[in-house]
């Protein structure tokens, strides 16, 4: 129906782009569409996410679809969640991972136990922990169940000021070992995931375009040895894919139906770990010999 963008270059090329025929400055000009609007995505910085949820509230929509992180702090993303619940509409937040088939398949099949027992866990991310380490937390939060933190390495300043990345130690409720740590965003982008379990080591590879399985078999070397394959058993992920699936699920949850995959529950944990992670690495004291 229409689109906000205070930039008019930004915005008249959006709507030239994707054949928007109303374009305005501002969510307040939108007033007159008072529940015409069935979903507002919002984009915007996410230190506008407060003020730009609470102008699409007025509007009256079914669903909210929001640019991750929720916020910029633990207070205005509480206030998000809260006064959607409120409205009675359905927030959705855009960690992409959970629309991926291929991260959905390896959560059924750590939970049915293909791969036994999961024994540790190892990540890495570049560009703000709230930024881009929000969107680990939450795959880790899809994958494994519940996460704490418990501890963390230096702030790494990489993007923000504001948004370091920071390097973290968390555990699942059962007791999995993680730990996240981060390259350098002005070298490259960087997001991967390694899982070492029972019957082998599966890795998420370029973000989640890929995917690498090796295998615990018997050692072509060593009698009575077990040793992982080469690890030629890599193939395509579905990140592609995973926006057009979180589009779909917009479209059912305006329809009346209770499929959210990303919610402000899920985003609420991952702001408050990060933001805890960044608080504490702040106010780590450095150890130079």
């Amino acid at each position: 129906m229409a689109c906000v963008d205070p930039n008019p270059e930004m915005r008249n090329e959006f709507m030239r782009r994707w054949r928007v025929k109303e374009g305005y400055a501002s969510m307040q000009a939108l007033s007159q569409h008072v529940s015409q609007i069935d979903v507002v995505s919002i984009c915007s910085p996410t230190s506008s996410h407060l003020s730009d949820v609470r102008a699409a509230l007025a509007l009256r929509p079914r669903v909210i679809f929001c640019e991750k992180p929720l916020a910029s702090n633990v207070a205005d993303a509480e206030a998000i969640v809260s006064e959607c619940d409120r409205a009675g509409v359905s927030l959705i937040v855009n960690y992409n991972r959970r629309w991926d088939a291929s991260a959905n398949q390896l959560k059924q099949e750590l939970d049915t136990g293909a791969w036994g027992q999961v024994r540790s866990v190892s990540g890495v991310y570049t560009r703000g922990v709230s930024n881009n380490g929000s969107h680990m937390v939450d795959l880790l939060q899809l994958l494994l169940g519940p996460i704490r933190l418990t501890d963390v390495g230096m702030p790494i300043y990489d993007g923000f000021e504001d948004d370091p990345s920071v390097p973290m130690f968390v555990q699942t409720d059962s007791g999995i070992p993680v730990f996240i740590s981060c390259g350098y965003a002005r070298d490259y982008s960087l997001f991967e995931l390694q899982i070492v379990t029972e019957f082998g080591v599966i890795a998420m590879e370029d973000g989640g375009m890929a995917w690498r399985f090796r295998r615990a078999v018997e050692s072509p070397m060593f009698r009575n040895y077990r040793s992982l394959d080469s690890g030629l058993e890599r193939v395509a992920g579905n990140l592609r894919s995973a926006m057009l699936a979180a589009v779909d699920e917009v479209c059912r949850v305006a329809h009346g139906e209770h499929v959210e995959s990303s919610t402000g529950s899920n985003a609420l944990v991952a702001i408050r770990i990060c933001d805890q992670a960044k608080q504490l690495s702040i106010q780590k004291p450095l150890n130079v010999t």
